[in-house]
């Protein structure tokens, strides 16, 4: 064995210097650890000269080096078996820079090469099927993959003894297929036996068992299993910190695999952490149109997405996109990611139409892509679900989200988030529908999964106490609805930054019980608080900033200011008008608000226009007996009294009153409220 150093320690020399000092320890002779791993490296290198050489450029992602190595050799090659060798390591090299089409077509070269002069279960045809199946499985071709990796495998169990290396990675690339198919409790079986196969036969500290600890952590991480997931990543990365080079891809990967873990924890500070460390390896490690640089980008712009930076979101986003659509055919899965995730920004900024464009995109390429029952397809029905319920259209928002909820309960375990929040997705399109006892079932639904999957500080739990307390503060149980919103306020505080718009939603529910249990400057702090974070974190016309304008004006109305409340609500309808299509019930909550103001000023016939351009709207737009048509009724009921025609006014609040008592509790005081009203009015008739 020749000299070999460990390195005990890097440090800078001063602040000002470039030079660091690196302080080295000699190996010892009979150092057990060094010799098993030269010994593994040396057998993964086989073969002679420059052919040894060329793959252990390949090892350490030289890639034009090897490439320019391997094409000289085949100028000089003058046999068929040395030309099938090198066209299969050019294969692989392709492969290793994302040129999957370049890579395909060297492997398929080498196979012809092959098939010629050996029988079709001969060994040496194993690696090239699996390499070849490799290819399309990064290609999106997963029916296609299979078909090769399984034809690898036959060969491999027939002529391998049952601990051998080869017989892991052909499980591996299985596995690997039935991962991206979301079947992952076929890719965990899998990834087991190859793990098993590996820990037998390799030293602890070799870079192919790291790469065994990541690909399981990694189904964990997608059956929502963190604490699974960060635990066999985390050991991963303690081996490829060892084993390789500080510039290394699978390095910049592992990093890439934990910052995963932190985001879909909550944590978004270790997520970018991570993230920003994956980054800094892959620009330096691989060519600028590499897929692995544009999902480096991709999560970047995922944990800005949930930290409510939408701007710097969709910047990475889109250097993101560029790369896959230069690098994947159009049909390609992570393709339709990268539209939904751009889809994503755009709809939490309040582009609905936009987002749109881009769900359905993704929803194109995914439907041809995966099987009907891929999770990732579910991912695009709830999206699509969203901006259909975000826009008012609650039965096609309902008709999404029950594919979504459909293709989960079949692929996913019953405590999985994912589940959760299509519970939570369908009983939000009941709760804007009126239908509140439903709503809270799937509510519950989702808080019950909610709280065992995840952490007590995660956002989603926050979300959960959030809609129930939602679905209260509708039913009129302001108390119960005030315990459960300050539990989403609590948590929300803790988990997200300060301007984030998760934290005004918050405020701004605690601020609606407030106004409605009559605590006037209670429920003012608390939407101002909402308005001050809107402001600075949201577009100038973004519905969430027209709700909170409505918000606050009608603190002002139920105060009697009424000139206050009106600049405000005429602030909510400008907005409104702009940002939504022109039958959406928020913007018939505008006009109704507008004609109570008048109402309360004593302007009745200005009070009666903009009623009458409410009521047309919800009419069109919501369920016959949902409560804000009720709530219509009940002040054309009102403005009739006042302008004593007392027919009239009865007719429209026995209608308000029918509403209320079938889409509210008995105990609701807007049915108490009604029934005074109804007797007021017969007394003057």
């Amino acid at each position: 064995m020749h000299t070999v150093f460990r390195i005990s320690e890097v440090r800078k020399i001063d602040k000002e210097s470039p030079l660091y000092q690196v302080d080295l320890k000699l190996t010892s002779d009979d150092d057990q650890q060094l010799r098993q791993l030269a010994h593994r490296v040396r057998e993964e290198v086989d073969g002679s000269g420059w052919y040894r050489m060329g793959k252990l450029l390949l090892k350490i992602s030289q890639f034009d080096k090897a490439e320019e190595l391997y094409t000289a050799l085949l100028e000089q090659a003058s046999n068929d078996s040395d030309k099938a060798s090198i066209y299969h390591q050019l294969g692989w090299l392709k492969d290793d820079q994302g040129q999957y089409q370049e890579a395909a077509s060297f492997y398929e070269i080498s196979l012809e090469i092959k098939q010629k002069t050996l029988p079709e279960d001969h060994p040496s045809l194993a690696p090239t099927y699996g390499n070849i199946g490799q290819v399309y499985n990064n290609m999106g071709n997963y029916s296609k993959a299979l078909e090769f990796h399984e034809k690898a495998h036959k060969i491999d169990e027939k002529a391998l003894p049952p601990n051998h290396s080869n017989l892991a990675i052909s499980y591996n690339n299985i596995g690997q297929v039935y991962y991206h198919m979301g079947d992952y409790s076929k890719a965990l079986e899998f990834y087991e036996k190859a793990h098993k196969i590996r820990e037998k036969a390799l030293p602890p500290n070799h870079p192919s068992l790291a790469t065994s600890y990541n690909t399981i952590g990694q189904v964990y991480n997608n059956m929502g299993d963190y604490s699974k997931a960060l635990e066999f990543y985390e050991k991963s990365h303690q081996i490829y910190e060892k084993a390789l080079p500080p510039n290394h891809p699978n390095l910049a990967s592992s990093y890439n695999n934990i910052g995963v873990v932190y985001n879909k924890m909550g944590d978004y500070s270790k997520a970018l952490e991570f993230y920003e460390k994956d980054l800094e390896i892959t620009k330096k490690a691989l060519p600028p149109n590499h897929p692995s640089l544009a999902t480096s980008y991709n999560n970047i712009g995922l944990v800005y997405n949930n930290m409510g930076d939408y701007s710097k979101a969709l910047e990475f986003y889109e250097k993101s996109h560029q790369i896959y659509e230069k690098a994947l055919p159009p049909n390609h899965p992570d393709l339709a990611t990268s539209y939904n995730n751009t889809g994503r920004v755009y709809h939490n900024m309040g582009d609905y139409s936009k987002a749109l464009e881009f769900y359905e995109k993704a929803l194109k390429i995914k439907e041809k892509a995966l099987p009907s029952n891929h999770p990732d397809l579910a991912i695009s029905y709830g999206n699509i679900g969203q901006v259909y319920n975000n826009m008012g259209d609650y039965s096609k928002a309902l008709e999404f989200y029950e594919k979504a909820l459909k293709i989960k309960e079949k692929a996913l375990p019953s405590n999985h988030p994912s589940l959760a929040t299509s519970y939570n997705n369908i009983g939000q399109v009941y709760k804007n529908m009126g239908d509140y006892s439903k709503a809270l079932e799937f509510y519950e639904k989702d808080l019950e999964i909610t709280k065992k999957a995840l952490p007590p500080t995660h956002p989603d739990l926050a979300i959960s106490y959030n809609n129930i307390g939602l679905v209260y503060n509708n039913m009129g149980d302001y108390s119960k609805a005030l315990e459960f919103y300050e539990k989403d306020l609590e948590i929300t505080k803790k988990a997200l930054p300060s301007n984030h718009p998760s934290l005004a939603t918050s405020y701004n529910n605690i601020g609606l019980v407030y106004k409605n249990m009559g605590d006037y400057s209670k429920a003012l702090e608390f939407y101002e608080k909402a308005h001050q974070i809107y402001e600075k974190a949201l577009p100038p016309n973004h519905p969430h900033l027209a709700t909170s304008y409505s918000n606050i004006g009608q603190v002002y109305n139920n105060m009697s200011d009424y000139s206050k409340a009106l600049e405000l609500y005429e602030k909510d309808l400008e907005i409104t008008k702009k940002a939504l299509p022109s039958n959406h019930p928020d913007l018939a909550t505008s006009y109704n608000n507008i004609g109570l103001v008048y109402n309360n000023m004593g302007d009745y016939s200005k009070a009666l226009e903009f009623y009458e351009k409410s009521l047309k709207i919800r009419e069109k737009a919501l369920p016959s007996n949902h409560p804000d048509l009720a709530m219509s009724y009940w002040h054309f009921g009102s403005i009739n009294e006042k302008m004593h025609k007392y027919s009239e006014a009865l007719s429209f609040l026995e209608k308000a009153l029918f509403i209320f008592k079938k889409s509210l509790p008995p105990s609701h005081p807007h049915i108490q409220s009604v029934r005074n009203a109804i007797d007021n009015v017969k007394k003057k008739i």
